[in-house]
């Protein structure tokens, strides 16, 4: 998302949340945010046709990942930022809540898992053994031969 779109979303002016951003940049590695090249930004502006920013905006925006936009809702003081990152981080604990509980299912699936592969194993080697070809037993030549006693 861009910047402008974001500002509005937290409830906060674009200036004041790029300066938010500027001086905390170590929280925004290049996966977290990036600047729009001027190419990227030109045709942005060619796209949108009627610039929304009325033409004044000099400086290419900022675009912000899902990790970025969860990261500049920590470092803005708007009432609205506050309450998203509240919220993110109740999100991140009922995840944390479900994935433990799941643990258990987990062990419990992996115990039937094996329990059931031992099982299956031995019916594939019945079945083998049941469709390998045994070696057929001597024959005994028809007729009489002169080696036997008669």
């Amino acid at each position: 998302m861009l910047d402008e779109h974001l500002a509005a979303l937290y409830e906060a002016e674009t200036k004041a949340m790029n300066r938010a951003v500027k001086r905390n940049l170590e929280r925004f590695p290049d996966d977290f945010m990036f600047q729009l090249s001027p190419e990227e930004f030109s045709d942005l502006k060619s796209q949108i046709v009627i610039s929304s920013w009325g033409g004044a905006r000099r400086a290419a925006p900022y675009a912000f990942t899902e990790q970025g936009i969860a990261m500049l809702s920590s470092v803005l003081h708007s009432e609205r930022a506050i309450q998203a990152n509240i919220e993110i981080m109740r999100a991140f604990v009922r995840q944390r809540q479900m994935l433990a509980s799941n643990t258990e299912l987990s062990r419990r699936l992996n115990a039937l898992e094996k329990k059931y592969d031992i099982r299956f194993k031995a019916v594939f080697e019945s079945i083998r053994e049941l469709t390998t070809p045994t070696e057929p037993k001597k024959k005994r030549p028809i007729g009489f031969g002169p080696w036997e006693k008669k």
